[in-house]
């Protein structure tokens, strides 16, 4: 079935809002994949935050028209999925995580940063951790620095025998 102008307008506008609001595209070729199993990829994109959607390449060429995803206009070419996120690696943990289960689904290509990336490039983004693990890491490098120092001032003060001297000073009160 093919859409009117009005539909084809409202598509392009909203592929456009989420375009502007992506960090990275991600492009896949579906060819033989049964319904099912993209359904499944729909319901795992939709968990981590990732927008799906399969549409004609014109109209995605007119939504990426005038972004810094316009240099993908090229390999736009073929039955794509178009998968697009705000996080810089969702887009592309998503497609690559599915493709390793189901070799129908084959990444083509994909965009971070105004650059073109190919097949291989994304699935080294694949392979980055996401910004809430790195941030994480960060937090445990930070807090483990913390933890170790409080532990040297505690062993510093046991070895001066700081621990006892409290209780020497009362011992002293009360024998007064």
């Amino acid at each position: 079935m093919s859409l009117n102008l009005q539909e084809k307008q409202t598509v392009v506008a909203e592929v456009s809002a989420q375009v502007a609001q992506s960090q990275t595209i991600v492009l896949a070729e579906y060819r033989g994949i049964k319904v099912a199993d993209i359904t499944k990829l729909r319901a795992t994109a939709r968990e981590s935050g990732v927008y799906l959607h399969v549409l004609k390449n014109t109209l995605a060429r007119r939504a990426v028209q005038g972004t810094s995803f316009e240099a993908l206009a090229d390999s736009m070419v073929g039955p794509l999925v178009y998968s697009m996120s705000a996080d810089a690696v969702a887009a592309a943990k998503v497609m690559c995580e599915f493709a390793k289960t189901n070799p129908l689904l084959v990444v083509k290509a994909g965009s971070m940063a105004g650059s073109v990336m190919s097949a291989d490039q994304v699935a080294v983004l694949a392979a980055t951790p996401s910004r809430d693990e790195l941030i994480a890491r960060l937090m445990a490098t930070m807090n483990a620095t913390t933890a170790k120092f409080v532990r040297t001032l505690a062993a510093i003060r046991d070895a001066n025998g700081v621990v006892d001297a409290p209780a020497e000073v009362a011992a002293e009160a009360a024998a007064v």
